[in-house]
């Protein structure tokens, strides 16, 4: 398989930011269901797929995020055209007789284990959260990934069943470049990796 091309590596990497000024702007539904089919091929262990998004988008729903918001978030996510809320079911586990039908005895290596359950579900939730974001690059909209929120708030609200925890949450939208800060420093390569 070749390598990407520049213009590729530029939009998914190079040039993509996180974004907190949007467009006004609406997502198209398609957009949205495209963006959670790319990000639900993403590999997840034993392909668990314990991620759950709410693609929060109508007023009404923005409402019911609002007071669970840290302040600083609320003014962009309020004025983007979705917010995901990324969370991991914790009953992933009795799903994998679908998902991972080569492995008969998966469910028994989480059902009764509380830890196995909370590293596996937290872990790949993160992963699908990321590769949302990923996603939502590809196909030309811009994210705002966060983490300032009451997540007991959100789990309440949204999640009233006790089953799904909220990990993070992903503003989408169409972003405005020209309120971007320059782009903050990164680690050289040594500074954060080593070959051995």
């Amino acid at each position: 398989m070749p390598p990407l091309p520049d213009a590729v590596l530029d939009q998914l990497f190079r040039n993509a930011r996180t974004h907190r000024w949007w467009e006004d702007r609406k997502i198209p539904e398609e957009t949205l269901r495209a963006v959670a089919d790319l990000a639900k091929l993403g590999p997840t262990s034993a392909n668990s797929s314990p991620g759950r998004f709410v693609f929060v988008v109508s007023r009404e729903a923005k409402e019911k995020l609002k007071p669970h918001l840290d302040e600083g978030n609320v003014r962009q996510t309020m004025s983007a055209p979705a917010t995901v809320i990324v969370a991991q079911d914790m009953e992933f586990y009795e799903k994998l007789g679908f998902l991972a039908p080569h492995s008969k005895d998966a469910r028994s290596w989480f059902a009764g284990k509380p830890d196995a359950i909370e590293r596996t579900a937290l872990q790949g939730s993160s992963l699908q959260g990321a590769y949302l974001i990923m996603a939502a690059r590809s196909l030309g909209l811009d994210c705002g990934p966060m983490g300032g929120f009451d997540r007991e708030g959100v789990d309440r609200t949204f999640f009233p069943d006790g089953k799904t925890k909220s990990n993070f949450l992903i503003n989408l939208g169409y972003g405005l470049p020209e309120k971007l800060h320059p782009r903050q420093p990164r680690f050289a390569f040594e500074e954060f990796c080593r070959i051995e």
